[in-house]
């Protein structure tokens, strides 16, 4: 059967309609996606791998009603698709557009906002004591990836489902893990009878007759089912041990690409009162051959030539990540002490080539942020030098390791802070913009913001080399294109560029452009304007006494709350000259181009050059 994607009730359509004709829906569904994300870039892979999950999820549990969680929620697409979103998919991901992330004001069929991993679990449990409080009886799901399952919330969360007993459904979304291939067809097909109505009616049934026996009833019963679990988990091995020892039922591993295996898994599983897991193997990019090759070029990619699979647009600069992986990698050979630490982030960072060439000081962690930090605390006080490369949005899960474990001890601890700042498409989750304030209000943390490539460069080598305690390097995301000459040798100063009695912009790291650009358009007015470029944030450096200028704009891509702007002010200067801070508005900023939203947040060289001017007039 042939559906119109964007205009069908595609809900009605995977309860109703059979396997054949939902195959085929699958397919349509995997070609809308391709041709969708190739024009708008997104998160592929993993959605291609998870087509009949998501539909057998949609066939057997009732959305809105029960609760699908998925974690992270970058494979929710076809879950999109299927609940009245399609229409809606070449704004994807793009401003004022649809996200790439389940939204509860998107739909009522999202039931938990998502974006960083590892939180349905925790999340579902939270669900399902509403729901047993309140007297409800509806189902409460949490899909999670294999990766996600490497952060420590998830096994908080499992242990406290298990203890309690609640009745969570858990479908565990495997792309990458062997286990499947390493029980095989015995294992497949105990699956099948573990999964079918009749063998759990059956064995509910047997349980039920032997404990009316008197006496003996209950000790054959509890010897058959010893005797049946040690057979399971002499078959299904240690994934399934794990899981039931915690009080959680297991089944699996189910085919994702099998529709009838998997509704007749997730229906097995309704039928258990209690917490319960299903384990689904599936293939990251299944039926695009070039995502299913290269997966990780396809996890989260930018517009691409669906028939060459050749990503569009590249810039010919360095990004901010390979300049800093290239230059930590090069360092590296002339210091045994460098070790690199990432926490599933490793390529995204720029560590690959680390990695190829200093195998034995290339440490992946997992998505455990804390980890990967107290990691690096150890690591400091064995006498090496650790740099942790982890996204702005992603290290204030690690907080609490920050103040206790590295900044309290003192410790050389270098942070590579990758994406901070408005990050673009995937928004609200995952921009920077709080970095200068949580790293700023700790004891003993030295910060620093590269301007461009050769900055960054500089105060890498100033990191490792002159710094004895812990130390942060924020840069934004993108290509490090500028003029990498313009800005003088960085040596642990702030740098005036030029000087301006009428206006004065203090402009912290990648913020240096759009000033200078303001700059630029301020003195066509015939305004005297001069230029601080801010490489060192922290330890708050009072390089501006003696200013003579009437207003002084400090620029930050962070929230003014905790930010360098906020110190500034509380720091100086009112009685000397006026104030304005540029910085992210204190909001959760949508998704969009950076251009798009550092002008929404009046951040761009346009909205700063009309603030000064209305300032000026005494408008502002």
């Amino acid at each position: 059967m042939v559906h119109d994607i964007e205009h069908d009730d595609l809900l009605k359509a995977v309860k109703e309609e059979d396997y054949d004709d939902l195959a085929d829906l699958c397919q349509q569904i995997r070609d809308f996606m391709i041709d969708k994300v190739s024009r708008t870039g997104g998160h592929l892979a993993s959605n291609l791998g998870a087509v009949e999950l998501t539909v057998a999820l949609h066939r057997v549990y009732n959305s809105p009603e029960d609760k699908i969680i998925f974690d992270v929620g970058h494979q929710a697409y076809v879950h999109k698709i299927i609940t009245g979103r399609a229409d809606r998919f070449d704004t994807l991901r793009q401003y004022k557009g649809l996200s790439g992330f389940p939204k509860s004001y998107e739909s009522e069929h999202d039931a938990y906002d998502t974006g960083h991993s590892s939180t349905s679990i925790g999340a579902a449990a939270g669900y399902a004591v509403a729901r047993d409080l309140r007297g409800g009886h509806e189902q409460v799901v949490a899909v999670i990836g294999d990766g996600s399952m490497t952060g420590g919330l998830v096994y908080e969360a499992l242990n406290n489902i298990g203890s309690r007993h609640l009745n969570v459904k858990i479908i565990l979304n495997d792309n990458e893990m062997s286990i499947a291939k390493n029980v095989g067809a015995l294992s497949s097909h105990l699956t099948k009878l573990r999964t079918s109505d009749n063998y759990l009616k059956a064995k509910n049934a047997v349980k039920a007759t032997l404990q009316t026996i008197p006496v003996l009833g209950s000790r054959i019963s509890g010897n058959i089912s010893n005797t049946k679990e040690r057979i399971k988990f002499s078959i299904l091995g240690d994934q399934a041990v794990f899981f039931e020892e915690l009080g959680i039922k297991y089944i699996g591993p189910i085919d994702g690409s099998d529709l009838e295996m998997l509704t007749e898994a997730f229906t097995a599983a309704n039928s258990i009162d209690g917490p319960t897991i299903v384990h689904v193997t599936t293939r990251k990019g299944m039926g695009y051959p070039f995502a299913e090759k290269y997966p990780r070029k396809f996890h989260g990619v930018g517009p691409f030539d669906k028939i060459t699979g050749e990503v569009l647009a590249k810039s010919d600069a360095p990004s901010f990540s390979k300049v800093f992986g290239t230059k930590l990698n090069e360092m590296a050979r002339d210091d045994d002490s460098i070790v690199a630490i990432t926490a599933a982030m490793g390529t995204a960072t720029g560590l690959g080539a680390f990695y190829k060439e200093h195998t034995d000081r290339f440490f992946d962690v997992g998505i455990a942020e804390q980890v990967a930090v107290v990691f690096a605390a150890g690591l400091a006080k064995g006498g090496m030098t650790p740099v942790c490369a982890i996204y702005s949005s992603f290290l204030q899960r690690a907080y609490d390791q920050i103040v206790e474990d590295v900044c309290l001890q003192g410790l050389h601890v270098i942070f590579a802070v990758d994406r901070a700042g408005l990050v673009g498409a995937d928004g609200e989750t995952h921009h920077g913009v709080f970095d200068l304030s949580y790293l700023g209000s700790v004891p003993g943390m030295e910060i620093l913001c590269p301007a461009d490539g050769n900055q960054l460069e500089e105060m890498l080598e100033y990191a490792v080399h002159k710094c004895t305690g812990p130390v942060a390097i924020r840069y934004p995301r993108g290509s490090s294109e500028g003029d990498h000459l313009r800005i003088k040798a960085f040596t642990g100063n702030n740098i005036q560029l030029t000087t301006g009695k009428d206006v004065t912009f203090i402009a912290v790291g990648a913020m240096l452009d759009p000033c200078l650009e303001a700059a630029s358009l301020l003195r066509g007015r015939g305004i005297d304007v001069g230029v601080w470029n801010v490489g060192r944030v922290k330890p708050f450096v009072n390089s501006w006494k003696d200013l003579d200028t009437r207003l002084v704009v400090t620029a930050e891509d962070n929230v003014y709350s905790g930010g360098f702007g906020e110190r500034f002010t509380a720091e100086n200067y009112q009685e000397k000259y006026d104030i304005m801070c540029v910085s992210v508005p204190d909001e959760f900023v949508e998704q969009g181009t950076v251009a798009q939203l550092r002008a929404q947040c009046g951040m761009d060289a346009e909205h700063i050059a009309e603030g000064v001017m209305k300032r000026l007039e005494g408008k502002a």
